[in-house]
Parts: structure tokens; sequence; C-alpha cells
């Protein structure tokens, strides 16, 4: 299994395989839209290479967090980054189908329960997109072993009452998210559009959900792109410092 080493910025690289899912934009947004504080426990669902973890140890500071991951050589690549990283005290990788996290299910680690969930999942269903390329990437991108349900039901297991997941997702499936929030007690709280560039369509969007909240919908913007050779303010200061500035006061 061919494998490369990639740099995220002057702090950190990690290894990726050449044939699986490569980390992008989207990963780094949902790193940087998260707002986890020091301290924290939390949990991050179809971690791949283990990116977005990483992004929050080095950003954020939290405790602890468990990165579950179906694919065996995905899972171990994730584990090797933290290490390479110098974040294996603070990220413990899982090898697990979401599917199987019920609650309680970190009680054997000593941990009741967690103060947020992120996760970048699979957001084709099996019967859309190019299934003639390589299994990493059909697991990565297809609904093959879990859907959105599953991941919902698993974040609402892990959550403690009043914890956060944080998703991003396509646009296009914001109906299918929000449905399967709802049905796990998780309720969508913030939610940010994400253009390329100003006049865009979104295609992509962030959404924080609270587990066992009122219902209160707080909508914004994010735009990546100033024009095709320069980010906007906004996004550089994603990649320099890992943050999303204040986009809609305090959390609640």
């Amino acid at each position: 299994m061919e494998k490369r080493l990639d740099k995220i910025n002057e702090q950190l690289s990690i290894y990726q395989y050449t044939d699986g899912f490569a980390y992008g934009t989207d990963a780094v947004l949902l790193a940087a839209f998260a707002s986890v504080k020091k301290g924290e426990k939390g949990a991050d669902l179809g971690t791949g290479t283990g990116i977005i973890p990483i992004l929050l140890a080095h950003h954020k500071s939290p405790e602890k967090i468990y990165a579950f991951e179906i694919q065996e050589d995905y899972a171990l690549l994730a584990r090797e980054n933290a290490v390479r990283c110098n974040f294996s005290d603070k990220i413990e990788v899982i090898c697990e189908n979401v599917k199987n996290i019920f609650p309680g299910y970190l009680r054997e680690r000593g941990v009741e329960a967690l103060d947020f969930v992120v996760t970048n999942p699979p957001y084709m269903k099996m019967t859309s997109g190019a299934l003639g390329e390589s299994e990493r990437k059909i697991v990565a991108r297809h609904e093959k072993y879990c859907d959105i349900s599953d991941i919902a039901r698993a974040a609402s297991n892990l959550l403690k009452n009043g914890g956060d997941m944080y998703i991003i997702y396509r646009t296009e499936r914001l109906c299918d998210l929000f449905f399967a929030l709802r049905e796990n007690n998780l309720e969508p709280k913030e939610l940010v559009f994400v253009r390329s560039f100003e006049k865009d369509e979104p295609k992509l969007i962030m959404c924080r959900a609270r587990k066992c909240a009122s219902s209160s919908l707080k909508v914004s913007d994010f735009v990546i792109y100033e024009s095709a050779l320069k980010n906007t303010p906004e996004m550089d200061e994603v990649y320099k410092n890992g943050r999303i500035g204040d986009l809609h006061g305090k959390r609640n």
C-alpha cells in the first residue's frame, strides 16, 4: 500500500494513501468550525487519515479525541499520523463501525459521555457516483457501511446532554441531515452555507447540533475565495490559526 507524505502546515505533515481518499478543504473547515475547548473530550466518526483530530489537537488542545474508523488500513494510518504529529497521548484510534457505537460504548475506557463529536461522513448514496473507483474511496464517499442516520445515532449515543455535534455535509442532502439529527435528539443550532465564491451556490454546509436542546437556528455564510488565486481573510484565518471567527455570537 503506497503512501505519500503531505504537508498540512509548517508544523504538521501526515501520510496519505496514494490510491485512497485524500483530505480536502472540507476537513480543514470542519476542524476550524468545531468550538472545542481546552480539556474537553470528543470523538471523530470516520477519521480516515486522522486529519481532523490532528488539527483539533494542534489548534484547540482537547484532552482526548476518540477517532473511529471502519477501515483497518486507515485506522493503522491514523495511528501512525497521530504518533508522527506527537498527539498519540491525545488521539486514540478505534477500528469500529459506527453502527456498533451504543450508549455507554466508552465506559470501559472510563468515559461516560463526551463533550463533542465531529464528522465528515460519506455523503453519496450507493446508487450514485463513480462506483468504479478504489474500495478505499468508495467507503469514504459512499454510504456503503453506514448512512447519515447511523452517524447521528452514534453521535447521540456518545454525547452528554448539552454536548455538540459538528458536521460538514452536502447541501443537497440537508433535509436528510436534519431528519436524522432530530430523530436522534440532536437539535440543529447553527447552519453555515459554504460557498467557493460569494456569488456561487453553496455546495457544502456546516452544522452544529446540540443534544437535548430547544429549537432555535442561526444561519450564516462562509466564502472561501475572493478570486481565483486569493483566499478570503476568513479562509486565511482557518489555515493560519485553525479557527473560524464568531459567526453567531454566544453558542446555545
